[in-house]
């Protein structure tokens, strides 16, 4: 199927993409890996299309004290193969070379991806247990999300009308701290049907979990129960609790909430021996 016409724009500054963006019927256009597909099938409609993945402002990562910043046009490939990510923030290296395929990746963005909210999707599982700001900014304005508010529902975020996510920031992870993350993957797309992400220490224990919902989520009740006995079992089991699960034809609601408790179990484990 053809998409429907459209008008493109690729401006040479954010200020001037965000100009555009403030304009009804646009949206924004990074790696294309989501939306162009969406077009294809008529799902999506834009009335203009502005390109911003070719903006330096947004690709780059650096470190500033206790933080990562990683531009939103910083494409799944340079993280993954940063050595600044590997080394200061190793969940987040982890879970992005688990995504989709080498093409994929080296176009698709970490913007992009987080303002699509794909339900399946691998990164939000790891930005719930790094607990991820998002910095969005639009016309006249920015503001800092956090992950627990900025995924709302399935293809859902906090992003108001002309906003882009300018940057994610997420935390340097300090020694001593295992990280894990486990995935059931759907061959076909590299999805998850379900994935877990994991942060481990003396001190906190991070749980997020991805592909079971409408949206990703921090499990903070397997969360409590790890932190009170150090039982990856036990945590694994309540992991799917009160979650509305998806079925689909990949995997029904049971079937899924079974897969996150294996994988939560897993997750814990590794992480727990990669402690130190």
């Amino acid at each position: 199927m053809i998409s429907q016409q459209f008008e493109y724009s690729a401006p040479a500054t954010l200020q001037e993409a965000l100009d555009l963006l403030a304009n009804e019927g646009a949206k924004p256009l990074a790696g294309g890996m989501s939306l162009i597909p969406m077009m294809k099938l008529r799902l999506a409609a834009p009335e203009q299309l502005i390109d911003i993945g070719r903006l330096r402002e947004l690709n780059y990562i650096r470190r500033e004290g206790e933080q990562m910043h990683i531009g939103a046009g910083t494409t799944h490939w340079d993280v993954e193969s940063s050595p600044i990510v590997r080394a200061h923030c190793p969940l987040l290296s982890e879970t992005v070379s688990n995504i989709g395929d080498i093409q994929v990746r080296n176009r698709g963005t970490i913007g992009g991806s987080a303002a699509h909210a794909d339900p399946s999707a691998d990164y939000p599982a790891a930005f719930c247990a790094l607990e991820a700001q998002f910095k969005l900014v639009k016309k006249g304005g920015e503001r800092v999300v956090g992950a627990s508010d900025f995924f709302v529902d399935m293809l859902t975020t906090a992003l108001e009308s002309g906003e882009i996510i300018a940057e994610v920031i997420v935390p340097v992870e300090q020694r001593g701290t295992g990280v894990s993350y486990q995935k059931c993957v759907q061959p076909a797309s590299g999805f998850a049907i379900v994935g877990v992400a994991v942060r481990v220490s003396s001190e906190f224990v991070r749980i997020g979990v991805t592909g079971l919902g409408a949206k990703a989520y921090r499990a903070t009740n397997a969360e409590e129960i790890y932190t009170s006995t150090h039982d990856a079992a036990k945590a694994a089991a309540v992991v799917a609790d009160g979650a509305d699960s998806n079925s689909d034809i990949h995997a029904s609601a049971s079937y899924r909430k079974h897969l996150a408790r294996i994988y939560t179990q897993r997750a814990l484990k590794e992480a727990a021996s990669r402690m130190g």
